[in-house]
């Protein structure tokens, strides 16, 4: 009997120290501070990334309500976008890269179509005629392209500043195309439909930012 007391109480004693274990090591945790979206780590006032100061109403110094989180960027393309935001209180780096996006999709499959009308609505005159000279020797030898843009993989700004008025903005561009050229015939001359190649380009964006037009139009390409 006594052996049976003796066991029954080492029992109760170890799991005694199991619940006091579990317990208290809840409880060591629900006393922790859990770092949320403003506080940090270490239990400091977190906040974003990069803030652009942008100017008041009345255009004489910041106004703390307009500052806006910039995207993860080098310091110098950094300072060049809180540049263009001190200048334009429109200016939002998230909705540019969109954007800019948006911009490189049209622009590629107006090239493709021989689109030159469009083409003068998204690009300054000097690359609008480069284009459009590219477009008329295509014509001149028959072809046409049957060109696909299958996906953007990346898009980053790797530039960006303001030269007087003008905001400057440079996108490198990462994107599979499936490109295809046909003759006056229809008949394929080179490339292929079912293979995607990596196509890297860069463009510059720019915009008048004393100007109360919105759009931004590319005003320089380049191949990465």
């Amino acid at each position: 009997m006594t052996v049976e007391i003796v066991i029954l109480a080492m029992i109760a004693a170890f799991l005694g120290l199991r619940l006091y274990s579990v317990l208290g090591r809840r409880a060591e945790h629900e006393e922790e501070a859990v770092p949320g979206r403003v506080e940090g780590r270490r239990g400091t006032a977190g906040a974003p990334r990069v803030q652009a100061p942008a100017k008041s109403e009345d255009g004489t110094g910041p106004a703390n309500a307009r500052q806006r989180e910039m995207p993860a960027v080098s310091p110098a393309v950094e300072r060049g976008l809180r540049e263009i935001a001190a200048a334009d209180r429109r200016f939002d780096p998230f909705a540019f890269i969109d954007g800019s996006r948006s911009a490189y999709r049209m622009i590629l499959e107006a090239f493709w179509q021989g689109d030159k009308e469009e083409l003068r609505h998204l690009c300054d005159p000097a690359v609008s005629d480069g284009f459009a000279a590219a477009i008329d020797a295509r014509h001149e030898a028959g072809e046409t392209l049957d060109n696909r843009l299958i996906r953007i993989e990346d898009s980053t700004i790797t530039a960006a500043g303001l030269e007087g008025n003008r905001a400057r903005i440079t996108v490198r561009f990462r994107s599979d195309i499936a490109a295809v050229t046909r003759n006056a015939e229809g008949a394929v001359v080179a490339g292929s439909l079912d293979d995607a190649i990596e196509a890297v380009d860069i463009w510059t964006f720019s915009r008048d930012v004393s100007s109360p037009d919105p759009d931004w139009l590319l005003d320089e390409t380049d191949e990465g």
